[in-house]
């Protein structure tokens, strides 16, 4: 694979950052140099010692003495004039000076005079190969540098690649592909990354998609009543008789009422949709909140079973939230069943359920797909001769959503259908 341009750069930048310090690190070293050859010429203090000794005897033994002393101590020692001294070439080489020492060192060689004190004779030592401490940790340095090069080459390149795959993706959905994902990621420093990429476009791909169902939809639940109520108001500027002129205007406040109310339902869907409500998650005594949803539905059915068989009453929900789910489901029961209702409360592990079944004529397979998806209609029994929009369930599974649950359908032993919601009786906040 072709290595990215964003990867040279970055390389680059650290090497080159690399660079800089090792450069920092010759200028220290090299201040280093000299105090090593400073302690190295800790043979100035032994010169010293032998200038004050020679000069204790008459100068002309001076050029034996310092000669035995050099073989005596392995040291390439001389006498010379200052003149003589004076007369070498030291343009080249670099000079420290200590009283009447002078170091001289270049290349890999020292080379140390000391000046006898009210004489024009000065003693020579060199010249010595330099210290080789600095050689060696520049070599070490070079070693580090090489490793540290080569471990942030391993550390970048997998980031690099997942970059460059994350930059296709994004390139691919800003063009209109928003079925593009990127691979998994190789660096666990850019999985999170990736995976907070690929969440947002699977939640951005369901809202075009559902907004595209949500337009087809109202278009096509608008046409009907608005068709209706046209042909309404036509037939009212022809029709005479004030009996079919009351019907028809009954009929134009039906569909008007109808048309309020698919607006209400979707205002309500888009409100749920598009943004998180301030959740209130207590505890809530579950019990109470479905008996009282029985109670206001009493009218409406003869036999409302309840049975109850949480361990404990209460678990932590938004009460105003699960209240409308459970009104939903309830309301779809008694409306969709043969009068014959059961609700019941039970755990499963840590999870709570609320399940309402129904003896009508249940709901087929098919449906079961999509019954929980906006405007989804059944067929048979579950039609819009029964009213609704098809988008309560749709609200009800967006609840479960916000409490880390699901809202899902199957078959009662009543013979009709059997809503659920599930959500973990203790919420992680």
């Amino acid at each position: 694979m072709k290595l990215g341009r964003s990867f040279f750069n970055l390389y680059f930048f650290i090497i080159s950052t690399f660079i800089i310090f090792s450069w920092a690190l010759d200028e220290v070293w090299t201040s280093y140099l000299e105090q090593d050859i400073e302690s190295y010429t800790g043979y100035q203090t032994l010169m010293m010692a032998t200038g004050d000794y020679v000069q204790k005897h008459p100068e002309e033994e001076w050029e034996e003495i310092i000669a035995g002393a050099g073989e005596r101590w392995g040291l390439q020692l001389n006498l010379a004039s200052l003149a003589e001294v004076e007369a070498i070439d030291h343009t080249d080489h670099h000079v420290l000076s200590h009283s009447n020492a002078h170091i001289y060192h270049f290349d890999d060689q020292v080379v140390i005079h000391y000046l006898l004190e009210d004489s024009d004779s000065v003693i020579t030592l060199g010249p010595l190969e330099m210290p080789t401490r600095p050689r060696v940790k520049s070599t070490y340095r070079v070693l580090i540098l090489a490793t540290f090069g080569l471990v942030i080459f391993i550390w970048l390149w997998p980031m690099s690649r997942d970059l460059e795959q994350l930059k296709k993706a994004t390139k691919a959905f800003g063009q209109g592909q928003f079925d593009s994902t990127a691979p998994a990621a190789k660096s666990t420093m850019i999985a999170p990354m990736i995976a907070s990429f690929n969440m947002m476009a699977a939640r951005i791909r369901r809202l075009i998609e559902a907004h595209k169902e949500l337009t087809n939809a109202v278009s096509h639940e608008l046409r009907t009543p608005l068709a209706r109520t046209k042909f309404a108001l036509q037939m009212l500027d022809t029709i005479k008789n004030d009996e079919k002129r009351k019907k028809y205007q009954q009929q134009i406040n039906n569909d008007v009422c109808e048309l309020e109310e698919l607006i209400n339902e979707m205002l309500i869907y888009a409100a749920f949709d598009s943004d998180k409500p301030e959740l209130n998650f207590t505890r809530t005594n579950l019990s109470d909140l479905v008996k009282l949803q029985i109670a206001s539905h009493d009218q409406f059915v003869s036999s409302v079973e309840f049975v109850n068989k949480l361990p404990d009453n209460y678990v932590c929900c938004d009460g105003h939230f699960i209240d409308r789910a459970v009104n939903n489901f309830i309301s779809n029961a008694i409306k969709y069943g043969n009068d014959k209702v059961r609700v019941t409360l039970l755990q499963v592990g840590s999870q709570c359920n609320i399940c309402v079944e129904d003896n009508g004529d249940g709901v087929s397979d098919e449906f079961k797909q999509v019954i929980f998806d906006a405007f989804s209609r059944g067929d048979q029994s579950r039609n819009r001769e029964t009213g609704g929009f098809g988008l309560g369930l749709a609200i009800v599974a967006r609840i479960m959503e916000w409490h880390q649950g699901q809202a899902s359908i199957g078959d009662s032993e009543l013979g009709g259908a059997s809503f659920t919601l599930t959500w973990p009786v203790k919420l992680a906040r």
